[in-house]
């Protein structure tokens, strides 16, 4: 666990990151105009699961399946559905990106928060080519988290993260958006749009152009 992601017990059960209450209703806003009415939504990298249940919430009509990779994450998330009450969230599965294949054949939408920047790159590459067999013609793939920019940081606070992060693993660091949209349309996306977020975060929607094999 690293000093920057240190998520506390709540007596739900359930593991409590604060950014995650921070950025959950910015994240709504963007999730409103591009998510699809109906259909399944896959959330990969899940974490303490406060994100998948706060969705679920806002987001009745849809079916929401979270994953994460470790047992600690996985019972995290099982607690706080259980905690909300929702009856559209499936039971977590736990899904390595660079593991084929995934547990799940088939979504409408993937949204991914904060997953590749603590990850090597190979993880990237990983999910852009799961999403591309998965998704629909049109289907959103949904990333939000800092990026670089023309290989330049947006801001001061996101240059001393990706130190942090290179120092903790030198094979984490932030992400030039550069690098992710050219793997992105390699994997058979259209190019991204792009929101700006608080605290110096980025929304990347790339949507699925449906030549994925």
């Amino acid at each position: 666990m690293t000093p920057f992601f240190d998520p506390k017990p709540t007596p739900s059960g359930g593991l409590h990151a604060p950014a995650t209450e921070r950025n959950r209703e910015p994240i709504v806003e963007v999730l409103r105009r591009v998510l699809p009415h109906q259909g399944l939504v896959l959330e990969i990298a899940s974490g303490t699961g406060q994100h998948v249940a706060h969705f679920a919430d806002c987001f009745p009509a849809l079916r929401w399946q979270p994953s994460d990779i470790k047992a600690a994450n996985l019972d995290s998330i099982r607690a706080w559905i259980a905690h909300h009450g929702r009856d559209n969230v499936d039971p977590p599965v736990f899904l390595d990106v660079a593991q084929q294949p995934w547990p799940v054949a088939h979504a409408d939408a993937i949204v991914c928060i904060n997953m590749i920047h603590i990850a090597p790159w190979s993880a990237t590459e990983a999910l852009v080519r799961g999403a591309a067999r998965l998704l629909p013609k049109g289907g959103p793939l949904y990333l939000y988290g800092p990026f670089k920019r023309n290989g330049v940081h947006t801001a001061p606070s996101n240059q001393s993260f990706d130190e942090r992060l290179r120092a903790d693993d030198p094979q984490w660091g932030v992400r030039d958006l550069d690098d992710v949209q050219q793997l992105a349309s390699a994997a058979g996306f259209a190019p991204a749009e792009i929101i700006a977020m608080p605290a110096n975060n980025l929304s990347v929607v790339f949507r699925s152009d449906g030549t994925a094999p």
